[in-house]
């Protein structure tokens, strides 16, 4: 054989090493989602900076479990975002994948400004952060609630508060209030995953009407 042929010979080997090497490396260090969750060394949620860039859901106004809630003279909408990975997956199957991150964005609602002269919009005081996060390798009940201060890091939640149980006993997916999600309710419909408790209190409620 030729020194061109052992060299060429040599370069097809270099490459293939090269790229056996890169393989056994991926399969050590899987490449890490750009969205999914980050915890703190002692277990603290960090609050994603970009969840603005993520999939909006809906907005609410006012809305709150406790029906005796005062509000006082104070008005708030409600926006959700979700992380893109989990609603790629959810319009796939109509229910979440672990890493799911549903973020709820509080901000003041305001009647005076600019132009308005009817009707509410939103300003830019932010009131209230949380996160329903679903983390199956973290959390026994599978999902777990995180509220936001001021910090972008945060403890869980005690399992203890009633979110979690109004949430596991109303949530029309997976414990979520897909119900109130108006894209993806349909999807839920037709992919037959709609939680037995929510479906009884949906027939329960057409009844009473």
């Amino acid at each position: 054989m030729s020194g061109g042929g052992i060299s060429a010979v040599r370069l097809l080997l270099l490459i293939s090493l090269s790229a056996l090497l890169m393989a056994q490396d991926t399969a050590k260090n899987p490449p890490v989602a750009p969205n999914a969750p980050v915890y703190t060394a002692d277990g603290k949620l960090v609050f994603p900076a970009n969840y603005r860039e993520w999939i909006y859901l809906t907005t609410g106004i006012d809305m709150d479990y406790n029906p005796d809630l005062n509000m006082g003279d104070h008005s708030m909408f409600d926006n959700v975002f979700v992380n893109p990975e989990a609603y790629k997956a959810f319009l796939a199957t109509g229910t979440w994948p672990d890493k799911t991150m549903l973020v709820l964005e509080g901000r003041m609602a305001a009647t005076k400004g600019s132009i308005n002269k009817k009707g509410k919009f939103q300003t830019t005081e932010l009131m209230a952060r949380s996160i329903h996060i679903k983390d199956e390798s973290r959390f026994p009940g599978k999902w777990a609630f995180f509220g936001f201060g001021e910090d972008n890091s945060a403890k869980q939640i005690p399992t203890t508060a009633v979110c979690y149980s109004c949430h596991q006993e109303h949530g029309a997916v997976d414990t979520t209030f897909v119900q109130f999600y108006p894209t993806l309710l349909e999807i839920a419909k037709k992919k037959g995953t709609l939680a037995p408790g929510y479906m009884k209190e949906e027939t329960a409620s057409e009844k009473g009407n």
